[in-house]
Order: structure tokens, then C-alpha cells, then sequence
């Protein structure tokens, strides 16, 4: 177990163990508080009562008194299934759980998963048609997307049940049973209980094979993951994924290419069938088309020839407006970023002309017109902003500079001439900075940076 931990665990990390009271738990109870004091690093439990067992308070109250007797405090949370009604018992269970894992602020969730877990998944995965990723079971050590906190632990995977069950007899401890575990209703106990004594019949090394066979799948993940990054960056123009670029790539690079893409912009995953729907549709469609593909995460779309990622687009009050602080950066989070206002001389804004008080940002109401260029009468913004390539649902969220009332600044787009510095003339230079972490939630995700 250590040599699991170390490479893993930075000393002085927080983990926090999920006890249900079961004989796996309880075995990596027993070993974690043995090893702490020495890697060192701070342990503490959390019990989740779904409520859906007569013993549940019972089980709850048995994780407390089991952790305190190894010096250890354990939280007990009681989740709501009612969310997930739709996943049926097991599904809903196992949703809630997770739901309330990724509210631990701890640096690593640990699961007492171990090896026959992993044959189970691989054997569920497997009837239920999934591909490389889902083959490969559950990983030791899984921090993806690396923003999610606690990062999940699973020490115990590369070791059977029956070698656990014998660590708790030698040690003395005592757990409990959920009588659940004997319904073959449910699909892991129907494969734990009838599929695999089948399949040690036929093998008596079946268990452990599954659980090899997760690993190679793993390492296959992973290259598929490399292959994927490298040909979204192939197939990419300016940042993003390019229609074009993924036509070039055949149909199987095209579908690891773009799964990669959607987990790198939050997207989660879609199988083979959706992934080649997604395709269908991005290279099928005009190149004017307004062409918006719906995901559970968020959402597609294809300008021109990009493609973009979007998740759970927000957008500003209507007919928003804000007067200008006075300072040099000037944060919008309703529009999901910041004005830099930069002092300059002969370039950006005319300072003269454009008094502190008199400045304004606002957003698009339609029938606005602007003069970016000398050699050019003044023109529709909407006209311009096609001209400049920015995305339909990007322009509802522009920051407008408005000058004494007057359109002087458009992002992407430039400055009124009547409004700019003169040669040597004190100015305010603008510039709109999004906001990363706005951008990965509320705006346009560009696939590459």
C-alpha cells in the first residue's frame, strides 16, 4: 500500500476515505490510519446514508465508532435520491454518492474499489457495448478534469476480495452487510454472484485476468488520448477545431479527435454512434448554416469553418449598461471578462474627448452604426462583426464603448476614426481580456490555447 501512496500522495495531503461500514471499506480504514503518522498525511472518513436500507442509521452510526477507534473523525452525510429516481435504485445511489464525493474539500476521495470491483466493470462495460474508456474499468488514481477537487483514490485495485476479507479476520475487525448485496436483481450482484463463479469455472484465474485486461485498456486509452490531442492540434486553424481539418483526418481520427475535444472543453463523453452524428452534421451542413448541436454539458456550433464548444452559455441582463469606474481595469463578469484601459500617446481613444465620467460600456440593441476605418463611410455593426469573423452568440456579449454617448470602441473590430488620439495626443488605449475561467463556463471554449 505504501509503495501505492508514495509516488501518488505528496506528504501533508488531506484524504478523506469513503466508509460504508462494508469489509473493503473497513480493511482500508484499518491501513490508512496505520500508515498516516509515518508518510505523514491528515485522514479523515465520510459516510454517505442513502436511506434506502431499514439498517441505514444503524450503518452510519457503526462508520462513526469504527473510525473513532482508530482515531479518526467520520462525517456522515445523507444524500436525496429523488434527483436520480430516473437511473432505477442502483444508478440513483450511485449518482447521489458521487454527487455528494465532489462537495469533500480534500485533496484525494479514497474508494476501497479493488480488483473483483474491477472484473465486475469490465464484464457490465463489456454487455453494455462500451469502447476503450469504458473497457478500461476504474482508473487507481482518476483527477480529470484536473479543476475538480478531491482528486478519487483507489489504493486497493490491484487487490482481490478474498485477500482482503483475510487481512480483516487476521486483524480482528468487524463490518457490516448490506443485505442488498445479495439481490441478484441488481446487475453488479447478478455478474458477482452468477456470472463470474461461471467464469472461474472456466478459468480460476478469470478475476484477475479481467482486471489485467483493464489495465492494457488503460494504457490504450491513453494513446488514443495522445492521438487525439495531436490530431485536434493537426486539424485546428486559429485555435479551434476546423471543419475542414477533421474531414482530412478520416472518419476514426476524426471521432478520437473530436472525443477528445469535448472532454478537454467540459463536454463529457458520446459514444461512436453520437460521435458520428456530430460529424455528420458539422461537415454536412452550408458554411453559412447556423448549425447548433445540443449536448447534457453544453452545446456545438459550426461558423463558417470553426468549430465551437460551448458550456452552459449564460449571457448579460437585457440592455445592459455600466458606467466606467475610472480605473485602468475595468471588470465585467456579466459579460465574462475585463476593459483594460491602457494611457498611451497618439494611439486609442482621444482623452480629450472622451471625459471619465462620459464613458459607458453596453451591450448590442440592434441598428448601431460605426466608422473603424478613414477610407470607409460609417457602417452597420452588424456588417462589421461579420466582417471580423466574430461568432452570432459571441456579439450579444460584446463589450460596446460608448464615448459621450457616441459608439468608440467595438472589441475585434477597432476604434471610431472621429473618436481616436491624434499624433502625440494623450489617449486610452482599450483591450478586452476574457476571463478564463468565465470562457470555460460561460463562453465559447476554444478546443486548443
Amino acid at each position: 500500500m505504501a509503495g501505492v501512496l508514495g509516488p501518488r500522495v505528496p506528504p501533508g495531503a488531506r484524504l478523506t476515505l469513503a466508509l460504508s461500514g462494508g469489509v473493503d471499506s473497513v480493511v482500508l480504514l484499518d491501513i490508512l490510519a496505520a500508515l498516516a503518522p509515518a508518510h505523514p498525511f491528515a485522514l479523515d472518513c465520510l459516510h454517505v446514508n442513502h436511506g434506502l436500507s431499514p439498517n441505514a442509521e444503524a450503518w452510519a452510526r457503526f462508520a462513526r465508532a469504527a473510525a473513532r477507534a482508530h482515531g479518526v473523525r467520520c462525517r456522515v452525510t445523507r444524500v436525496n435520491l429523488a434527483p436520480y429516481r430516473s437511473l432505477g435504485p442502483e444508478g440513483a445511489a450511485r449518482a447521489a454518492r458521487y454527487a455528494a464525493f465532489a462537495r469533500v474539500r480534500s485533496d484525494f476521495l479514497v474508494l476501497a474499489h479493488h480488483a473483483d470491483d474491477q472484473a465486475e466493470t469490465v464484464l457490465l462495460q463489456l454487455v453494455r457495448g462500451a469502447g476503450v474508456a469504458g473497457l478500461a474499468g476504474m482508473a487507481l488514481l482518476n483527477a480529470e478534469p484536473a479543476a475538480r477537487r478531491p482528486a478519487f483514490l483507489r489504493p486497493l485495485l490491484g487487490v482481490g476480495r478474498a485477500a482482503i476479507e483475510q487481512h480483516a479476520r487476521e486483524r480482528g475487525l468487524a463490518w457490516v452487510e448490506d443485505e442488498s448485496n445479495r439481490d441478484t436483481r441488481l446487475a453488479r450482484n447478478f455478474v458477482r454472484h452468477r456470472v463470474l463463479p461461471l467464469l472461474r469455472e472456466l478459468n480460476p484465474a478469470a478475476t484477475a485476468n479481467l482486471a489485467r485486461s483493464a489495465a492494457l485498456l488503460a494504457e490504450a486509452r491513453e494513446l488514443l488520448l495522445a492521438l487525439g490531442a495531436a490530431d485536434a492540434a493537426a486539424a485546428s486553424r486559429d485555435g479551434r477545431l476546423s471543419v475542414a481539418g477533421l474531414s482530412a483526418l478520416g472518419p476514426a481520427r476524426a471521432r478520437n479527435a473530436l472525443r477528445w475535444a469535448l472532454g478537454h472543453a467540459g463536454l463529457g463523453a458520446a459514444d461512436s454512434a453520437g460521435l458520428d452524428e456530430i460529424l455528420r452534421q458539422l461537415t454536412g451542413a452550408r458554411p453559412d448554416a447556423a448549425l447548433r448541436i445540443r449536448l447534457p454539458g453544453g452545446e456545438i456550433r459550426r461558423y463558417r469553418d470553426g468549430v465551437y464548444l460551448l458550456t452552459a452559455p449564460g449571457g448579460p441582463r437585457p440592455r445592459f449598461r455600466a458606467r466606467w469606474p475610472g480605473r485602468s481595469r475595468w471588470p465585467l463578469p456579466e459579460l465574462g471578462g475585463t476593459i483594460r484601459l491602457q494611457r498611451s500617446r497618439g494611439r486609442g481613444l482621444s482623452k480629450a474627448l472622451c471625459r471619465a465620467g462620459s464613458l459607458e460600456v453596453r451591450t448590442r440593441r440592434g441598428g448601431e452604426r460605426f466608422r473603424p476605418d478613414g477610407a470607409r463611410p460609417r457602417r452597420p455593426l452588424k456588417a462589421l462583426l461579420q466582417e471580423a469573423g466574430i461568432p452570432p452568440w459571441e456579439r450579444e456579449r460584446l463589450p460596446l464603448l460608448f464615448c459621450e454617448g457616441r459608439l468608440a470602441w467595438v472589441p475585434g473590430v477597432g476604434i471610431d476614426v472621429a473618436l481616436r488620439a491624434g499624433p502625440g495626443e494623450a489617449g486610452l488605449e482599450p483591450s478586452w481580456l476574457p476571463n478564463l475561467a468565465t470562457a470555460r463556463k460561460s463562453r465559447v471554449k476554444a478546443v486548443l490555447k
